[in-house]
């Protein structure tokens, strides 16, 4: 899909986590653990959402969407970090690297604009309930579902494509376990203004413009709430509305911590520590997000296990 042009550095060495080869065992096993029940268990959500009637509402489809996106950030990063956890650090082609930056990108820039439109949802859904299945009709709830991943891959497609015409002469290590834009920019020896811009511009446009939206979207949604006469709508409405805002919270929290904070190089440890919780908390805790502040995906959990629990004991008399 890209080419880029000849340079003097052909790869680059990844860091990982410098100083802490002596833990290696340690760090392998939680964090092999963690990606794979974030794996299975947003796999997981996708399936029941699929095969349950009752979770057929936009709500769960946007959940699926969600934990598609879960499923390649978390992929994308994870394995390589676990690799360079039992080597001691490791390289990568610039093109495998740049690579890696579009999935991570792609994922997120899709999440960041899923996580908008399910806010939007949530508003129809909460202050115009009467109106909401006329609105959210099946042919705006494609058009939801299909722009964010559209969207994403125009704006990773634009900053990658400029990023393949930067030269790299040196120096080439790469102080972190992934590829991420601003590392990869510190190590160009060519002009890479137009890259900062374009990055600028879309991280306004897609990161910031949407996280202003759902603040907007609930506000709105708590002033209906808290305009509801009884205790028990109240507690009704927001429960269809809290799975989301804990995800929008720790997504968006872990966020801007990490790109809006100002980071000294000598706290690149702790830019690691907070990029984990995005990269691999974030994927492992939405789906338990998901589970224990829903009830009918509860249900629908129990139901799954019951039913494999019955068919293994036909199967087994």
């Amino acid at each position: 899909m890209f080419k880029l042009n000849t340079t003097k550095v052909t790869e680059f060495s990844i860091l990982g986590f410098q100083g802490l080869q002596i833990f290696s065992p340690l760090l392998f096993v939680p964090f092999f653990l963690i990606y794979t029940l974030a794996v299975v268990g947003n796999l997981l959500i996708i399936v029941l959402v699929l095969k349950s009637h009752n979770l057929k509402s936009p709500m769960y489809f946007f959940f699926t969407q969600l934990s598609v996106s879960d499923i390649l950030l978390t992929t994308n990063i994870a394995p390589y970090m676990i690799h360079l956890i039992i080597n001691g650090g490791g390289k990568i082609s610039v093109a495998g690297c740049i690579i890696q930056y579009f999935l991570y990108g792609f994922s997120a820039a899709a999440q960041c604009l899923l996580l908008t439109v399910m806010s939007y949802d949530r508003y129809l859904a909460i202050c115009w309930p009467l109106r909401y299945t006329s609105i959210m009709d099946q042919r705006l709830l494609s058009q939801l579902v299909l722009w964010p991943w559209l969207l994403a891959f125009m704006v990773m497609v634009i900053t990658v494509s400029l990023m393949c015409n930067l030269q790299f002469c040196g120096p080439n290590v790469i102080d972190h376990y992934f590829c991420d834009i601003e590392p990869i920019l510190e190590l160009s020896c060519s002009d890479h203004s137009i890259v900062d811009i374009t990055y600028f511009i879309f991280v306004i446009l897609f990161t910031i413009a949407p996280f202003f939206f759902i603040v907007f979207t609930y506000i709105s949604i708590f002033i209906t709430i808290f305009g509801i006469p009884s205790s028990t709508g109240r507690k009704k409405a927001f429960s269809t509305c809290s799975s989301h805002l804990s995800v929008v919270s720790t997504y968006y929290g872990t966020l801007i911590t990490i790109y809006m904070v100002p980071i000294k190089r000598q706290s690149f440890n702790v830019n690691k520590v907070i990029s984990l919780l995005y990269t691999l908390g974030t994927p492992f805790f939405n789906p338990i997000i998901y589970s224990l502040r829903n009830q009918e995906i509860k249900t629908a959990l129990v139901r799954c296990f019951l039913a494999l629990w019955s068919s293994n004991a036909k199967i087994s008399i």
